[in-house]
């Protein structure tokens, strides 16, 4: 289901909590899914606490795959070529400044709740960079 997107910077500020292998979050996950390709020609990312729930999930577009990809409870590990970004965001106005690195390898459950370990590059790290700050509390 297609949720609205959250603009409340004090509630996007806030880390949002683990995410559990539950019908909650899977439902979650699905949502922000629905968001996500109902935004798909402005946004190639979202965290749950874009659609008003504060759960470590992110949902992305991989440019390598060409398809969306569902990470629960995601963690960066390693990163690697520091540079420096403008950046948009369906929840702010606006383009701002971020750090971001060229490569990172992520640890994840999917959703299966499997831990898995990736790594990504390019423009699919930035946007996973971008969900994981998110998912913090942190706003660019």
């Amino acid at each position: 289901m297609q949720r609205p997107i959250v603009t409340d910077e004090r509630f996007l500020s806030v880390a949002s909590q683990p995410a559990a292998d539950t019908d909650e979050d899977r439902r979650i996950a699905a949502d922000l899914a629905d968001t996500l390709a109902a935004h798909a020609d402005a946004c190639v990312g979202l965290a749950a606490n874009m659609i008003g729930e504060r759960r470590r999930i992110i949902v992305f577009h991989d440019e390598a795959t060409g398809r969306n990809m569902t990470m629960f409870n995601p963690r960066i590990i390693a990163r690697s070529g520091e540079y420096h970004a403008e950046e948009g965001c369906l929840s702010l106005a606006g383009r701002r400044s971020a750090v971001r690195y060229e490569r990172i390898t992520v640890t994840y459950a999917s959703r299966r709740f499997r831990e898995l370990t990736a790594t990504f590059e390019g423009f699919t790290a930035q946007i996973i960079q971008h969900e994981i700050d998110h998912c913090n509390g942190v706003l660019i």
